[in-house]
């Protein structure tokens, strides 16, 4: 339960921004955030990163929706059993449901956050949580899940002998 809470903060999180960033920043305008670094623009895209598959909402808000669930059932069937396994699965449903609710609702999704020291796609909260989590959930599977979660030995198993 605890991390269907922190999913639900982050989506809140994203949704709250979101909502400033569009009642405050009229389309296509731009405020200081981070002198040099970052500038909050206020954008709104159809399509995915880098706005692939622009004008195909109803397709990403479908795969949004799989996802979400897909994660949901990863989360509650216990898929990582660590904590850090689980953390980082409930980033990547944060960012799937805050965008999920943008596409179903308003048809497109809020971008806000612009690099200013790089040429780089505008992005929002959800999108550094699906970022984050999905190269989390990637190492942790890759580099710790043997480690943190490696099979158990049952009853019948015995040590290998040792020479």
């Amino acid at each position: 339960m605890l991390y269907f809470g922190l999913a639900a903060v982050l989506v809140a999180l994203d949704q709250l921004v979101k909502y400033l960033v569009s009642a405050n920043i009229p389309l296509g305008g731009s405020v200081p955030f981070i002198p040099y670094i970052l500038e909050l623009t206020y954008v709104r895209n159809t399509g995915a990163a880098f706005s692939v598959l622009a004008e195909h909402t109803w397709l990403l808000t479908i795969v949004s929706a799989v996802m979400s669930v897909v994660l949901i059932v990863a989360l509650a069937k216990g898929f990582f059993k660590h904590p850090l396994g689980k953390v980082s699965l409930c980033l990547v449903l944060a960012g799937a449901v805050g965008n999920l609710i943008d596409r179903a609702v308003l048809g497109y999704v809020v971008d806000m956050f612009r690099t200013l020291f790089m040429e780089f796609a505008v992005f929002n909260v959800a999108d550094i949580c699906v970022v984050v989590g999905g190269f989390a959930a990637a190492a942790y599977y890759l580099f710790l899940y043997d480690k943190l979660e490696g099979k158990e030995k049952t009853d019948g198993e015995a040590d290998a002998p040792t020479e």
